[in-house]
């Protein structure tokens, strides 16, 4: 006789040889004990799982000699006819290639007759959703009521494309994905049977290999055996099948959920340099890090997992080095990565920046977070919303209740607020700013200097500039440049008041004549008479006593809304080409609609 394949020899014969199935062995076997047969079963689910296979031993269970019963003899020539393919009332359909109306109409017109020696005539259709529409159609009214010796059974891997009329009349069983300690038990038992030595380690790698299909673990095993004899490895199935190994998967991770960029790009690179498949990998990692999450989630029940006792083991100790959020975070970064995969020019280059965006999403701060933060900045006021600010060289001073309305953030400022401050490089001298403000010296030609600054500044920075314009200069003396803010606008100290700022303001008073300035920021009034100045048109400012800027007496002095009327100029392509508003597109995956001053 021809040699006969593993998953044929050891084909289920019996619904007890049946491995990981037992909702619908059980349910088939109780039917046949209580005479509750229905006429039409549509058996469900991934490949290699036992749809057809169940669908046979069902069928022997109800034509064997003296049947229907679920414990009939092997030896029954009933039985021997439906297991060899040969018995006259067992009609094997393949959907694929008897897809038309007019096999459908032959079908009708033969399910008429009797059986020739047995109790039923039972037609199996594998893949019946290859049917076409008109084909089904031409089946409902013989599938809804049969004649009473007639039994269909139907087979798909895609049930959806199913019409649901024909689903309705079917008793549907869903088949699911064999678990890998099943597979390995059923390998060990079949190499034990072919007298083949094989570790633990293989067995396991198969079993992920084979995805929960039994047909395609055994197809596996009987390759191996062919190309390894009679002893088998966990390298021969790893280099056979471009699998990584287990503790490199673990190590791979670990270094993931530790932040070491080295280690997990020379990880990576070692195993592409092996010839392992890149995908496969990328799906190992999504399957380990959802175990972890699980594993955190459900804190420690492993009954949930399928996983071996070295995985067991690596679960504890990476449960400590990411929360659930931060595993989300990976998990989302890697799901991309894989449905992105299969059109990259080079897997591996787009697997490097994956693990690179996964190490860099472990740490970053979720999205409810940034909005919780922004909130709390809006309905604080006083010294609170400027503690809250992410910002250096901040002085502390007391909570003050204002009756100003709130600031609002625009899109830079949110992400500075979501990013944690980093050390500038290089840095202009800062001076500690106490919470009372020196009394303001009028010199020389300060009003000014102080718009022309402003002009200065606004070419670099619109936002900085914004701040600025709520400003006045309050004396420039010894080389250090005060800058107050009144009361009502005393939020907006936390931020301007930082080291690139104060850079800033010190090079363009360089570039105005006035050479290694310092800048302080304080909280103090305005002089009375104070104007803002006007954009594009510096205006000076001068003081009470000058008749110029005297104002009318008994008037009131100008409000928040005076102050902000002067309209404001924005260059949309600086902003739009801002490094920061780039960032903050990118990680809220926004686009900008318009620019508005």
């Amino acid at each position: 006789m021809s040699y006969q394949v593993i998953a044929r020899k050891y084909r289920p014969q019996r619904f007890a040889d049946v491995v990981g199935q037992e909702h619908v062995t059980q349910t088939l076997a109780n039917a046949i004990a209580q005479k509750r047969i229905a006429h039409a079963y549509l058996f469900c689910g991934p490949r290699g799982t036992g749809k057809t296979t169940i669908a046979r031993i069902f069928a022997k269970a109800l034509n064997c000699t003296g049947g229907p019963k679920v414990d009939f003899d092997d030896s029954d020539p009933r039985c021997l006819e439906i297991t060899e393919g040969r018995a006259l009332d067992v009609l094997e359909i393949d959907g694929a290639s008897n897809n038309g109306v007019e096999q459908v109409r032959e079908l009708r017109e033969t399910c008429k007759y009797a059986p020739a020696n047995s109790p039923y005539k039972i037609y199996i259709i594998d893949e019946v959703h290859m049917l076409s529409t008109a084909a089904f159609n031409a089946l409902l009214k013989t599938l809804e009521e049969p004649p009473a010796h007639v039994k269909f059974m139907f087979a798909t891997t895609d049930p959806e494309k199913v019409l649901p009329t024909i689903l309705s009349r079917c008793q549907r069983f869903d088949l699911r994905r064999i678990p890998s300690a099943l597979i390995t038990k059923h390998l060990a038992e079949i190499a034990g049977k072919e007298k083949v030595t094989i570790d633990a380690p293989a067995l396991l790698a198969i079993a992920r290999g084979a995805d929960g299909g039994m047909r395609d673990a055994e197809s596996t095993l009987d390759q191996l055996i062919s190309f390894c004899g009679d002893k088998i490895e966990e390298a021969d199935v790893l280099s056979m099948f471009g699998l990584a190994a287990q503790n490199q998967i673990l190590k791979l991770s670990h270094a993931v959920l530790a932040g070491e960029i080295q280690t997990a790009l020379t990880q990576l690179d070692e195993l592409a340099r092996g010839g392992k498949d890149l995908g496969r990998l990328l799906g190992d990692l999504l399957n380990h890090f959802r175990n972890l999450l699980i594993y955190q989630v459900s804190k420690g029940d492993l009954n949930l997992l399928e996983v071996s006792e070295a995985e067991v083991a690596a679960l504890k100790a990476q449960a400590a080095l990411a929360n659930a959020d931060a595993l989300t975070r990976l998990l989302e970064v890697f799901a991309d990565a894989e449905l992105r995969l299969r059109d990259a020019a080079s897997k591996k280059i787009l697997l490097e920046i994956s693990l690179l965006r996964a190490i860099e999403a472990r740490n970053s701060l979720p999205l409810d977070a940034v909005l919780k933060q922004l909130n709390q900045l809006r309905s604080q006021s006083g010294g609170s919303a400027s503690a809250a600010a992410p910002v250096q060289n901040t002085p502390a001073r007391p909570a003050a209740v204002s009756s100003a309305p709130a600031p609002t953030f625009s899109l830079r400022e949110a992400v500075a607020a979501a990013t944690p401050p980093t050390a500038p490089k290089a840095v202009a001298p800062v001076v500690a700013t106490p919470a009372v403000a020196a009394a303001p010296v009028a010199t020389g030609n300060l009003p000014e200097l102080w718009a022309q600054l402003v002009e200065a500044v606004g070419k670099v920075s619109t936002f900085t500039r914004s701040y600025l314009l709520n400003a006045h200069p309050v004396s420039f003396e010894k080389k250090v440049f005060v800058i107050g803010f009144d009361p009502e606008f005393e939020d907006y100290l936390g931020l301007v008041d930082n080291s690139k700022n104060h850079t800033m303001l010190a090079t363009k008073l360089a570039e105005l004549g006035h050479h290694g300035a310092m800048i302080k920021f304080v909280k103090a009034d305005a002089p009375e008479g104070w104007t803002r100045p006007a954009i594009n048109a510096p205006v000076a400012a001068t003081p009470k006593s000058a008749p110029t800027a005297a104002p009318v007496t008994g008037s009131a002095p100008p409000t928040a809304a005076e102050k902000q009327s002067a309209p404001v100029t924005l260059d949309k392509d600086a902003f739009k080409n801002d490094p920061l508003i780039k960032r903050a597109l990118e990680v809220f995956k926004g686009t900008i609609v318009d620019v508005r001053a």
